[in-house]
Protein backbone atom coordinates (compact mmCIF):
# COMPACT_ATOMS: atom_id res chain seq x y z
CA UNK A 1 0.00 0.00 0.00
CA UNK A 2 3.24 2.70 0.91
CA UNK A 3 4.76 1.49 -2.38
CA UNK A 4 0.99 2.61 -4.78
CA UNK A 5 1.01 5.51 -2.57
CA UNK A 6 3.97 6.59 -2.97
CA UNK A 7 3.97 5.62 -7.27
CA UNK A 8 0.21 7.65 -6.89
CA UNK A 9 2.28 10.80 -5.91
CA UNK A 10 4.89 10.30 -8.08
CA UNK A 11 7.72 9.91 -5.80
CA UNK A 12 9.77 6.66 -6.33
CA UNK A 13 12.05 4.86 -3.22
CA UNK A 14 14.81 5.84 -5.51
CA UNK A 15 13.87 9.91 -5.30
CA UNK A 16 13.03 9.63 -1.75
CA UNK A 17 16.12 7.99 -0.74
CA UNK A 18 18.28 10.80 -2.65
CA UNK A 19 16.14 13.76 -0.65
CA UNK A 20 16.67 12.12 2.74
CA UNK A 21 20.68 11.80 1.63
CA UNK A 22 21.43 14.69 -0.11
CA UNK A 23 22.97 17.27 1.89
CA UNK A 24 22.65 20.22 0.01
CA UNK A 25 19.85 23.33 0.73
CA UNK A 26 21.33 25.29 3.90
CA UNK A 27 19.28 26.79 5.69
CA UNK A 28 19.81 30.80 5.59
CA UNK A 29 18.76 31.52 8.76
CA UNK A 30 21.30 29.64 10.44
CA UNK A 31 23.75 30.75 7.85
CA UNK A 32 23.75 34.34 9.68
CA UNK A 33 24.51 32.61 12.80
CA UNK A 34 27.52 30.28 11.78
CA UNK A 35 30.11 31.58 13.70
CA UNK A 36 28.00 31.09 17.12
CA UNK A 37 26.62 28.07 16.13
CA UNK A 38 29.80 26.23 14.99
CA UNK A 39 33.10 25.52 16.50
CA UNK A 40 36.01 27.48 14.96
CA UNK A 41 38.74 24.82 15.86
CA UNK A 42 38.19 22.64 12.52
CA UNK A 43 39.55 19.66 14.07
CA UNK A 44 36.52 20.02 16.19
CA UNK A 45 34.18 20.67 13.44
CA UNK A 46 35.22 17.36 11.67
CA UNK A 47 34.63 15.36 14.63
CA UNK A 48 31.35 16.46 15.32
CA UNK A 49 30.03 16.32 11.72
CA UNK A 50 31.60 12.60 11.93
CA UNK A 51 29.15 12.03 15.63
CA UNK A 52 26.33 13.85 13.74
CA UNK A 53 26.92 11.51 10.71
CA UNK A 54 27.17 8.28 12.71
CA UNK A 55 23.86 9.12 14.71
CA UNK A 56 22.12 9.41 10.88
CA UNK A 57 22.20 13.00 10.39
CA UNK A 58 23.46 13.46 7.29
CA UNK A 59 22.52 17.14 6.84
CA UNK A 60 25.26 19.99 6.04
CA UNK A 61 23.42 22.08 8.94
CA UNK A 62 23.04 19.03 11.49
CA UNK A 63 25.76 21.17 13.61
CA UNK A 64 24.22 24.17 13.41
CA UNK A 65 21.13 22.65 14.87
CA UNK A 66 22.89 20.67 17.16
CA UNK A 67 23.82 23.56 18.87
CA UNK A 68 21.42 25.93 18.43
CA UNK A 69 19.36 23.24 20.48
CA UNK A 70 21.98 23.14 22.72
CA UNK A 71 21.41 26.88 23.16
CA UNK A 72 18.00 27.35 22.87
CA UNK A 73 17.30 24.38 25.74
CA UNK A 74 20.19 25.65 28.05
CA UNK A 75 18.45 28.92 27.98
CA UNK A 76 15.12 27.63 28.43
CA UNK A 77 16.12 25.39 31.37
CA UNK A 78 17.83 28.86 32.79
CA UNK A 79 14.34 30.81 32.44
CA UNK A 80 12.41 27.82 34.01
CA UNK A 81 14.84 27.28 36.88
CA UNK A 82 15.06 31.31 37.85
CA UNK A 83 10.74 31.22 37.50
CA UNK A 84 10.80 28.19 39.62
CA UNK A 85 13.04 29.67 42.63
CA UNK A 86 11.31 33.32 42.06
CA UNK A 87 7.43 32.06 42.17
CA UNK A 88 7.93 28.92 44.34
CA UNK A 89 11.08 28.78 46.72
CA UNK A 90 11.01 32.43 47.17
CA UNK A 91 7.60 32.78 47.95
CA UNK A 92 7.55 30.52 50.70
CA UNK A 93 9.92 32.40 52.92
CA UNK A 94 12.17 29.90 53.71
CA UNK A 95 15.95 30.85 54.13
CA UNK A 96 17.76 29.88 50.70
CA UNK A 97 21.15 29.55 50.47
CA UNK A 98 23.69 30.25 47.59
CA UNK A 99 24.52 26.93 46.82
CA UNK A 100 20.52 26.11 46.35
CA UNK A 101 20.13 29.16 44.73
CA UNK A 102 22.87 28.47 42.53
CA UNK A 103 21.41 24.48 42.04
CA UNK A 104 17.79 25.58 41.22
CA UNK A 105 18.75 28.21 38.39
CA UNK A 106 22.10 27.03 36.70
CA UNK A 107 21.29 22.89 37.13
CA UNK A 108 18.00 23.28 34.71
CA UNK A 109 19.85 25.32 32.39
CA UNK A 110 23.06 23.07 32.41
CA UNK A 111 20.75 19.90 31.64
CA UNK A 112 19.01 21.18 28.79
CA UNK A 113 21.97 22.06 27.77
CA UNK A 114 23.81 18.38 27.80
CA UNK A 115 20.31 16.86 26.73
CA UNK A 116 21.42 16.67 22.86
CA UNK A 117 24.55 15.36 23.80
CA UNK A 118 22.94 12.53 25.60
CA UNK A 119 20.41 12.40 22.64
CA UNK A 120 23.11 11.99 19.75
CA UNK A 121 25.22 9.67 22.06
CA UNK A 122 22.45 7.17 22.38
CA UNK A 123 21.53 7.27 18.71
CA UNK A 124 24.82 6.81 17.74
CA UNK A 125 24.94 3.63 19.75
CA UNK A 126 22.10 2.41 19.15
CA UNK A 127 22.56 2.89 15.12
CA UNK A 128 25.97 0.97 15.72
CA UNK A 129 24.03 -1.75 16.92
CA UNK A 130 21.82 -1.81 14.08
CA UNK A 131 24.48 -2.24 12.01
CA UNK A 132 26.42 -4.85 13.58
CA UNK A 133 23.55 -7.06 13.98
CA UNK A 134 21.89 -6.69 10.08
CA UNK A 135 25.69 -6.63 8.82
CA UNK A 136 26.21 -10.30 8.39
CA UNK A 137 22.72 -11.09 6.92
CA UNK A 138 23.96 -8.17 4.41
CA UNK A 139 27.08 -10.00 3.87
CA UNK A 140 25.51 -13.26 2.74
CA UNK A 141 23.04 -11.02 0.10
CA UNK A 142 25.99 -9.70 -0.90
CA UNK A 143 27.72 -12.87 -1.66
CA UNK A 144 24.35 -14.41 -3.37
CA UNK A 145 24.22 -11.12 -5.36
CA UNK A 146 27.82 -11.70 -6.96
CA UNK A 147 28.08 -15.41 -7.30
CA UNK A 148 24.57 -14.62 -9.31
CA UNK A 149 26.36 -12.69 -11.73
CA UNK A 150 26.77 -8.91 -10.38
CA UNK A 151 29.00 -6.98 -9.70
CA UNK A 152 30.25 -5.11 -6.88
CA UNK A 153 28.37 -1.96 -6.91
CA UNK A 154 25.20 -3.63 -8.39
CA UNK A 155 25.00 -6.11 -5.18
CA UNK A 156 25.19 -2.83 -3.43
CA UNK A 157 22.29 -1.86 -4.79
CA UNK A 158 20.23 -4.63 -4.37
CA UNK A 159 21.52 -4.76 -1.03
CA UNK A 160 20.72 -1.80 -0.18
CA UNK A 161 17.25 -2.18 -1.76
CA UNK A 162 15.82 -5.47 0.24
CA UNK A 163 17.38 -4.03 3.25
CA UNK A 164 15.58 -1.13 4.08
CA UNK A 165 12.84 -2.78 5.55
CA UNK A 166 14.71 -4.50 8.47
CA UNK A 167 18.01 -2.32 8.92
CA UNK A 168 17.88 0.65 7.65
CA UNK A 169 20.64 2.39 9.05
CA UNK A 170 22.91 -0.49 7.09
CA UNK A 171 20.80 0.76 3.97
CA UNK A 172 21.21 4.43 4.16
CA UNK A 173 24.84 3.68 4.99
CA UNK A 174 24.98 1.61 1.35
CA UNK A 175 23.16 4.06 -0.40
CA UNK A 176 25.32 7.11 0.29
CA UNK A 177 28.44 4.26 -1.18
CA UNK A 178 26.11 3.76 -4.45
CA UNK A 179 25.46 7.00 -5.08
CA UNK A 180 29.28 8.24 -4.69
CA UNK A 181 30.51 5.24 -6.72
CA UNK A 182 27.46 6.24 -9.85
CA UNK A 183 28.96 9.66 -8.85
CA UNK A 184 32.60 8.61 -10.25
CA UNK A 185 33.83 8.96 -6.68
CA UNK A 186 36.71 6.48 -6.30
CA UNK A 187 35.77 2.89 -4.56
CA UNK A 188 38.71 2.59 -2.38
CA UNK A 189 37.54 6.36 -0.75
CA UNK A 190 33.81 5.49 -0.51
CA UNK A 191 34.26 2.04 0.92
CA UNK A 192 36.94 3.84 3.87
CA UNK A 193 34.55 6.97 3.98
CA UNK A 194 31.88 4.11 4.94
CA UNK A 195 33.87 2.47 7.41
CA UNK A 196 34.77 5.60 9.23
CA UNK A 197 30.83 6.82 9.04
CA UNK A 198 29.49 3.57 10.73
CA UNK A 199 32.35 3.80 13.45
CA UNK A 200 32.17 -0.26 13.65
CA UNK A 201 34.40 -2.70 13.27
CA UNK A 202 32.98 -5.51 11.57
CA UNK A 203 32.27 -2.29 8.64
CA UNK A 204 36.19 -1.63 9.16
CA UNK A 205 36.94 -4.75 8.44
CA UNK A 206 35.08 -5.43 5.40
CA UNK A 207 35.80 -2.83 4.15
CA UNK A 208 39.65 -3.21 4.40
CA UNK A 209 38.73 -6.55 3.28
CA UNK A 210 36.99 -5.44 -0.23
CA UNK A 211 40.23 -2.92 -0.65
CA UNK A 212 43.15 -5.57 -0.66
CA UNK A 213 40.95 -8.05 -2.88
CA UNK A 214 40.35 -5.09 -5.55
CA UNK A 215 44.18 -3.82 -5.13
CA UNK A 216 45.87 -7.49 -5.33
CA UNK A 217 43.20 -8.57 -7.79
CA UNK A 218 41.65 -11.36 -6.07
CA UNK A 219 37.87 -12.89 -6.38
CA UNK A 220 35.96 -10.89 -4.41
CA UNK A 221 32.94 -14.45 -4.23
CA UNK A 222 35.92 -15.84 -2.29
CA UNK A 223 36.50 -12.86 -0.25
CA UNK A 224 33.01 -12.35 0.86
CA UNK A 225 32.38 -16.09 1.61
CA UNK A 226 35.46 -16.38 4.06
CA UNK A 227 34.58 -12.94 5.89
CA UNK A 228 30.76 -14.05 5.62
CA UNK A 229 31.34 -16.54 7.53
CA UNK A 230 33.23 -15.76 10.47
CA UNK A 231 30.61 -12.76 11.09
CA UNK A 232 28.25 -15.78 11.27
CA UNK A 233 30.19 -17.12 13.81
CA UNK A 234 30.73 -14.28 15.68
CA UNK A 235 27.52 -13.34 16.10
CA UNK A 236 26.68 -16.29 16.96
CA UNK A 237 29.62 -15.80 19.76
CA UNK A 238 27.80 -12.77 20.78
CA UNK A 239 24.55 -14.34 21.47
CA UNK A 240 26.18 -16.92 23.73
CA UNK A 241 28.17 -14.31 25.20
CA UNK A 242 24.58 -12.55 25.64
CA UNK A 243 23.16 -15.63 27.28
CA UNK A 244 25.70 -16.25 29.69
CA UNK A 245 25.61 -13.04 31.35
CA UNK A 246 22.25 -13.49 32.27
CA UNK A 247 22.94 -15.08 35.21
CA UNK A 248 24.88 -13.21 36.47
CA UNK A 249 22.53 -10.41 35.55
CA UNK A 250 19.69 -12.38 37.58
CA UNK A 251 21.12 -13.15 40.50
CA UNK A 252 20.47 -9.50 42.54
CA UNK A 253 17.42 -9.65 41.26
CA UNK A 254 16.54 -13.48 42.61
CA UNK A 255 18.07 -12.42 45.73
CA UNK A 256 15.89 -9.53 46.45
CA UNK A 257 12.63 -11.23 45.01
CA UNK A 258 13.23 -14.99 46.55
CA UNK A 259 15.43 -14.31 49.84
CA UNK A 260 12.60 -12.00 51.83
CA UNK A 261 9.56 -14.32 50.87
CA UNK A 262 11.35 -17.20 51.90
CA UNK A 263 12.20 -15.97 55.55
CA UNK A 264 8.92 -14.74 56.07
CA UNK A 265 7.31 -17.80 55.33
CA UNK A 266 10.10 -19.54 57.68
CA UNK A 267 10.64 -17.47 60.45
CA UNK A 268 7.06 -16.11 60.32
CA UNK A 269 5.19 -18.82 62.10
CA UNK A 270 8.01 -18.83 65.17
CA UNK A 271 7.41 -14.79 65.32
CA UNK A 272 3.67 -15.35 65.73
CA UNK A 273 3.99 -18.05 68.35
CA UNK A 274 6.79 -16.33 70.19
CA UNK A 275 4.53 -13.69 70.20
CA UNK A 276 1.31 -15.08 70.93
CA UNK A 277 3.33 -17.17 74.21
CA UNK A 278 4.51 -13.69 75.64
CA UNK A 279 0.95 -12.34 75.35
CA UNK A 280 -0.66 -15.48 77.24
CA UNK A 281 2.23 -15.16 79.81
CA UNK A 282 1.79 -11.28 80.67
CA UNK A 283 -2.01 -12.31 81.19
Amino acid sequence: MEKLKRAASGKTDDNQHREKLRQGGHNQQLDKFASFLEPQDTAELGKRQLQLRQAGYQSKDAVHYFHFAQLVLGILGLIGGVLYFSLVLSADGAEVTTQKMIMYTVGPGGIGYYIPQYWITRRVEARKEEITSGFPDSLDMMLVCVEAGQSLDQSIVRVARELHASYPALAEEFDVVAYEMKAGKDKETVLNDMGERCGVQDVSSFVTVLVQSTAFGTSIADALRVYAGEMRDKRVMRAEEAANKLPTKMTLATMMLTVPPLLIILVGPSVHGITKLNNMGGQ
